[in-house]
């Protein structure tokens, strides 16, 4: 049955390698939305971890460092910082904004942070912002060291640059000094969005709560929450196509060979062989298209304006999910082979 299976393909091979191109675009895209909805979450990743903070606090009420931060005073700074465990606490500013480029105008991400220490992050060519007018953008803002921006009306020197620095869907980050954020962002108040704390403080004063790692990478994601599950449930709907796809093969298939099936079944052959001989061709083309997407989707990663970053598990995962689905679509080709009547074999209707 194996062998009779394998020669079908081989006789219908024009038919099985449209099904095989034909769902590996499928799988292509899955992994590309995948590597999208990972991306976000890997540029917040790397921005928090640039930082080098390992707790953010807030006020009490605020859901987070980032977007969901509650401007306040850090009247309390001297005593976090002489909190046991704190090697170090820093006042940090947050907010999006635009800048201006020559003619034309990009969001970005602000952050202000003290020149050293916790908040600023390191950066690959120049030094770190030292004066309210200096600033060290992100490489992707496509800007040298020396030119000018504006912000909010304001010119500002570029000082250093920080290599591939984005969030928010590949948006650039652009850092200043603390002081330089509470012009742009507070109106020249002592304001913060959150106090940076680097080492495992004993307590957090009352009125602030901690905020760890995961905590603000979560608020850095919140904007693009409702994209990152459109994205999921536009990927799931992209699985079941591709069932449907391999389905449908395997079907016209099985509708074509209904004769053999019938000789098959009227010679004795197990319904469980018949099974097997479906079962393969759908894992065949299952496992070769899912092989062409792998490959498609590193192709078209790199068309997208945003990261596209899929994670290893999800290579591991596709042959796995691509044989479920080759299984699955067999079925619809399974249960018109067993209702044939095996007088067919000998010509009857």
């Amino acid at each position: 049955m194996l062998i009779a299976a394998l020669r079908d393909m081989q006789w219908r091979r024009r038919r099985f390698v449209i099904a095989v191109l034909s769902t590996a675009i499928i799988f292509a895209m899955t992994l590309v939305l995948t590597g999208l909805a990972n991306g976000f979450r890997v540029e917040a990743e790397k921005t928090v971890d640039s930082l080098g903070v390992d707790l953010f606090l807030v006020k009490a009420g605020a859901s987070g460092p980032f977007v969901g931060a509650t401007p306040f005073a850090p009247v309390d700074l001297k005593r976090v910082v002489e909190t046991p465990g704190v090697e170090s606490a820093v006042p940090l500013v947050y907010a999006g904004g635009t800048v201006t480029l020559g003619d034309s105008t990009r969001n970005a991400d602000l952050f202000g942070a003290p020149q050293r220490g916790p908040g600023m992050p390191a950066v690959s060519e120049g030094r770190p912002p030292s004066t309210p007018d200096e600033v060290a953008a992100s490489s992707t803002l496509d800007r040298r060291i020396g030119d000018d921006i504006e912000i909010a009306s304001r010119k500002l020197r570029i000082v250093g640059i920080v290599e591939n620095s984005t969030a928010l869907a590949n948006l650039p980050n652009i850092f200043l000094t603390t002081q330089g954020a509470q012009q742009l962002v507070y109106g020249g108040e002592p304001l913060v969005a959150s106090i940076g704390v680097r080492g495992t403080p004993a307590q957090v004063p009352p009125g602030y709560r901690g905020i760890d790692r995961t905590g603000a990478i979560d608020d850095l994601l919140r904007p693009l929450r409702v994209a990152v599950n459109s994205i999921t449930i536009v990927a799931v709907l992209l699985w079941v196509v591709a069932a449907l796809v391999v389905g449908s093969v395997i079907y016209l298939s099985a509708l074509e060979r209904l004769r053999d099936f019938a000789v098959f079944k009227a010679i004795g052959v197990p319904t469980r062989n018949i099974a097997a001989g479906l079962a393969l061709q759908a894992v065949i083309v299952a496992l070769l298209a899912a092989l062409v997407g792998a490959g498609l989707s590193m192709l078209l990663g790199p068309l997208f304006p945003m990261q596209v970053i899929v994670p290893g598990e999800a290579f591991i995962a596709l042959p796995l999910i691509a044989v479920v689905i080759g299984l699955i679509a067999s079925a619809t080709g399974l249960h018109r082979a067993v209702s044939v009547d095996p007088a067919i074999a000998f010509g009857g209707p």
